[in-house]
């Protein structure tokens, strides 16, 4: 069983969740009507953090899986961790100010490219031990 990457995979999603509150309060206070995604830069920040968290979301969930089920589910979870408090990173970064976010980005997309890269391997490695 898969159970450490199956917490991680709901608390991705529990911060997914979040992001898409944060912009319906964020459409509250900056007067941003739907379907209008944009007319104030901190609403526009806000909606790009949820956004590029969803454009995130179809390379870090299969790779974490896959991850998890050749290599490690412990492991897969650890870095799924990683991803998670990179989105943060980015997220409370990029609310503040556009050069903010590259730290969290960075974080992510590292935690995501090294869950693809291993899951590949595991993946490889698992035809030549058969």
């Amino acid at each position: 069983m898969f159970h450490f990457t199956a917490l991680v995979t709901c608390l991705s999603i529990a911060l997914y969740f979040f992001t898409s509150l944060r912009v319906s309060k964020a459409r509250a206070a900056f007067g941003i009507k739907p379907p209008a995604i944009s007319g104030d830069p901190g609403f526009e920040r806000v909606f790009r953090v949820q956004m590029n968290t969803l454009e995130w979301m179809p390379i870090f969930l299969p790779s974490v899986w896959l991850f998890a089920i050749y290599v490690s589910d412990p492991i897969a979870a650890l870095i799924g961790l990683v991803w998670i408090v990179g989105r943060i990173l980015y997220m409370t970064g990029y609310s503040q100010a556009p050069e903010k976010r590259r730290r969290g980005f960075g974080i992510q997309a590292t935690a995501a490219v090294v869950l693809w890269a291993g899951a590949l391997f595991g993946i490889i490695g698992h035809f030549f031990h058969v």
